[in-house]
């Protein structure tokens, strides 16, 4: 019985240290346990931290593709931009060569009456102006052109019926002395009568000179555009005058027409 008695009390303590060696064992996992999901709560949020950088670097790449995008589409409408402008410029420079070449026929052409005064011809860029005093081409209150002036206009339409890139318009213009009694059943002022001067050189332009009607234009202006005094008689014969003014057309019309 004492021998059974020792073996249980033995027993028994090994129990109680196999209890206490399991409770510290128990204590230790569940420390390893704390510190595992602690790691693992660092671990997802060092997780979550990770794709928020990665969402964030993929918007920005994104962001920088477009910009990309749209710096390589605004490079080809610049490059587009250019190649229209130089486009642009080598036909204006075309434009105004020709028309170069216009003024030096017509000064040619006139050149006597351009010696003598009677017409001026001048050339700004693309612009060219032809200026023929009164008595080139009409009597004094008329608007029918004397023989001689239609031979002065025979010759400009032989130039400008090459002319094909310019707007032409014929400007009438007069002193302010108000239109004398006798005519003025058939000019009651100044602006029937420059109207009529220019109608009429258009009408010779058309009909007999062979120019594209289509570019032509006729314009009255009376007495409203002076190039001189009106108080004295050389002014006013200035100011009695027919212009012939060649001017640009719309130049993307110009650029079109000039492509091979």
């Amino acid at each position: 019985l004492e021998q059974a008695q020792k073996a249980l009390t033995k027993t028994a303590a090994e129990f109680e240290a196999y209890k206490k060696q399991t409770a510290e064992q128990i204590a230790g996992l569940e420390a390893n346990k704390t510190n595992v999901q602690g790691d693992l709560g660092r671990t997802t949020e060092d997780l979550r931290t990770l794709q928020a950088k990665s969402n964030d670097l993929e918007q920005r790449l994104q962001a920088e593709k477009a910009t990309v995008t749209r710096l390589q589409q605004g490079g080809q409408a610049l490059a587009a931009e250019k190649e229209r402008l130089e486009k642009e410029r080598a036909a204006k420079e075309a434009e105004i060569e020709r028309l170069t070449r216009t003024q030096q026929e017509l000064s040619k052409s006139l050149q006597a009456e351009i010696e003598r005064g009677d017409i001026t011809i001048k050339q700004v860029r693309d612009r060219l102006t032809i200026n023929m005093v009164e008595k080139v081409l009409f009597n004094s209150g008329q608007a029918q052109v004397k023989p001689a002036g239609l031979n002065v206009l025979t010759q400009v339409s032989d130039v400008l019926k090459n002319v094909t890139d310019k707007q032409i318009r014929i400007e009438g213009h007069t002193d302010n002395v108000p239109i004398g009694v006798k005519i003025r059943d058939k000019f009651p002022t100044n602006w029937e009568l420059s109207t009529a001067r220019a109608t009429t050189v258009v009408r010779f332009f058309i009909d007999r000179g062979g120019v594209n009607r289509e570019g032509l234009e006729a314009v009255g202006f009376a007495d409203t555009r002076p190039v001189a005094s009106n108080d004295t008689d050389a002014g006013r014969t200035e100011n009695r005058r027919i212009e012939i003014v060649l001017y640009p057309r719309d130049l993307s019309q110009v650029v079109e027409e000039a492509k091979p």
